[in-house]
């Protein structure tokens, strides 16, 4: 199965967690996608049957600025291709900004929604100020989409 990883990060910390999940699905046999800068164009070339988003929260719940134009892109396009294939997101924050905790991570989950993708697994939410290795700790989450994905 071919699995498309759509990552926004600001500081770097996103993008080391989609890193790490990349190298789990691998490991469990998936083939894997995931480039910080794709265009739709290259997402779609890929071919995914599957999709994972990780991303960070800034300013206001926002995306990070390296995956608003391929969100947005993908919002005006909502590629029909995609109805149906599985799909989950990894939303990192900082629980102290209250309401808008993870709320990049729920922007790709509404996204989802709208492009039709089911997801698999409730929206891991990673909080930065709990977590000081937030890859090590998305490992069992991984592991339960890895069976979902097989599922």
């Amino acid at each position: 199965m071919k699995v498309a990883i759509l990552s926004g990060s600001v500081y770097g910390t996103a993008e080391e967690v989609a890193r790490h999940a990349a190298n789990i699905l691998k490991t469990a046999g998936f083939e894997t996608f995931h480039n910080p800068r794709a265009s739709l164009a290259d997402v779609q070339a890929f071919g995914p049957e599957a999709f994972l988003a990780v991303t960070s929260t800034t300013g206001m719940g926002e995306l990070p600025d390296n995956l608003q134009p391929l969100y947005f892109t993908i919002r005006d396009q909502l590629p029909a291709a995609w109805r149906g294939l599985p799909g989950a997101v990894i939303g990192l924050g900082d629980a102290s900004y209250g309401d808008t905790f993870c709320g990049g991570g729920e922007l790709m989950r509404e996204l989802f929604g709208e492009l039709g993708i089911r997801e698999v697994l409730p929206m891991l939410r990673l909080d930065a100020s709990e977590s000081v290795t937030p890859e090590t700790d998305a490992e069992p989450w991984l592991a339960e989409l890895v069976s979902a994905l097989r599922g």
